[in-house]
């Protein structure tokens, strides 16, 4: 078992979204299928995740944009529940999330006469994000002490250490887990738990929340001093 001694502290970091158009967009259907064959994958991604640090929707039905424009600009009801119920934490990346999306609107095409097209001023605009990252000087020394920093932490931070870390990660696992699996099998519980954790369907102060008490419930006894 690898001793506390030998992992490095956890380092807090914050984050923000600056967003950046692509230039692509779409005002029907198939405009949409079309961007979504061509467009960067991190424009997919900031369309599913962004919003929890950026909301742009006013529109708790839906946890997606695509979703959100299918059912508000084009009217198709059925459409954007069948959007609104895609959980991208289900994929292992993002091409498999962007396979989905596509299969789901054809499916949809193949079942209609006629395509609705969204008012010019309600076009659909595939925007791609740059994250910026800084430190924010808190250092995590011991498993034991997430207990008092996670509720201090900001939501930019949940999103960069839970949300962000998932594409980061080469096992696609929140930087807490990749952390703690570092001391071995010692918080093997808590991990299991902590996986357990649906990040999508939960605003940033409710995934917070859900981490803090998943890790007050678990033992973090026995830490190295």
């Amino acid at each position: 078992m690898a001793g506390s001694s030998k992992v490095e502290p956890f380092v807090v970091k914050d984050c923000a979204l600056a967003a950046i158009a692509t230039g692509r967009r779409a005002q029907n259907l198939r405009e949409l299928r079309d961007g979504l064959l061509a467009v960067h994958p991190e424009s997919i991604n900031y369309h599913f995740w962004g919003g929890l640090l950026q909301p742009r929707f006013d529109d708790p039905e839906y946890n997606n944009d695509f979703a959100s424009w299918v059912r508000h600009a084009l009217h198709d009801n059925k459409l954007g529940e069948r959007l609104g119920v895609i959980d991208p934490a289900d994929f292992h990346d993002i091409e498999a999330l962007r396979q989905e999306l596509i299969d789901v609107i054809e499916t949809r095409l193949d079942e209609m006469e006629f395509h609705p097209w969204a008012r010019r001023d309600q076009q659909f605009h595939f925007v791609r994000a740059q994250i910026v990252v800084f430190d924010t000087g808190k250092r995590i020394l011991r498993p034991r002490d997430l207990r008092a920093v996670i509720p201090t932490l900001s939501i930019g931070s949940i999103y960069y250490h839970v949300i962000d870390a998932r594409r980061r990660e080469p096992q696609r696992v929140d930087d807490i887990r990749a952390w703690l699996q570092q001391f071995g099998d010692q918080y093997a519980v808590l991990c299991d738990r902590l996986a357990g954790i649906d990040p999508y369907f939960a605003t940033l102060t409710e995934l917070r929340r859900a981490l803090d008490t998943v890790i007050t419930e678990c033992s973090l006894e026995g830490d190295a001093a």
